[in-house]
C-alpha cells in the first residue's frame, strides 16, 4: 500500500487566486481558500459533493485512485476513500450538512489523521451574481512533536489545490488542463 498521502511530500504547493494562512502556531492553523466558479449553487454542489472522485487529485489519496473518494453528504456521512471490500479510511466524518451551501467535516485530512490532531473542514457554496462563491476553510489544532506550523503552509497548498481542480472540473469537464 501507498504511504499515507505519499506521506508529508504529497501536500505539494500549488497557488489558488484567494489563499490565506491566516493562523498558525505550533497547536495548530487556520487556512481559507476561495474561488469564484462560473456556476450555479447546486451545479457546484453537486459536482463537490457526488463527483469528488473526478476532481480530486489521486496523489492526495492512500490508492492512488480519487475515483475511491466519495462524500456522503449528511451528517454522520463520510469522506472516504475504499481500498477495496470492507477495506477503506475516513478521512473526514460529516457533523452538519445544508444544501446546498454548507457542508462541515471534522478529522484529521491525510496524513493529519496520523497525529495528535483534529479539525473542522467548512465548504461554503454561494450565489455570487451568475456565479457561485466557494469558501474552504480548515481549522486544525492539537500536538505534532514538530509543531503543526511546521505543515501549515503544505496542508493549504493542498486545500487549495483541491478548490482550484473543483472550479476547474465545474467550468470545463477536466479537474487541471494537463489532465
Amino acid at each position: 500500500m501507498r504511504s499515507i498521502f505519499l506521506s508529508m511530500a504529497a501536500f505539494s504547493v500549488i497557488a489558488t487566486a484567494n489563499a490565506e494562512l491566516t493562523s498558525s502556531t505550533t497547536s495548530g492553523f487556520t487556512t481559507v481558500n476561495e474561488a469564484i466558479i462560473d456556476s450555479d449553487v447546486a451545479t457546484v454542489w453537486a459536482v463537490a459533493t457526488q463527483r469528488i472522485g473526478d476532481w480530486w487529485h489521486p496523489s492526495h489519496t492512500i490508492s492512488g485512485d480519487a475515483s475511491r473518494m466519495s462524500i456522503d453528504a449528511v451528517p454522520q456521512g463520510c469522506f472516504c476513500e475504499s481500498l477495496g471490500e470492507n477495506q477503506g479510511i475516513v478521512h473526514l466524518t460529516v457533523t452538519f450538512a445544508q444544501r446546498p451551501r454548507l457542508l462541515r467535516m471534522t478529522g484529521g485530512l491525510g496524513p493529519l489523521g496520523l497525529m495528535g490532531v483534529n479539525g473542522n473542514m467548512l465548504w461554503e457554496i454561494e450565489p455570487d451574481g451568475e456565479q457561485t462563491r466557494v469558501r474552504f476553510s480548515y481549522n486544525v489544532g492539537g500536538y505534532s512533536p514538530d509543531g503543526l506550523d511546521s505543515i501549515a503552509p503544505a496542508v493549504d497548498s493542498v486545500i487549495g489545490e483541491a478548490l482550484t481542480r473543483l472550479k476547474a472540473f465545474v467550468e470545463t469537464g477536466q479537474p487541471s488542463a494537463d489532465e
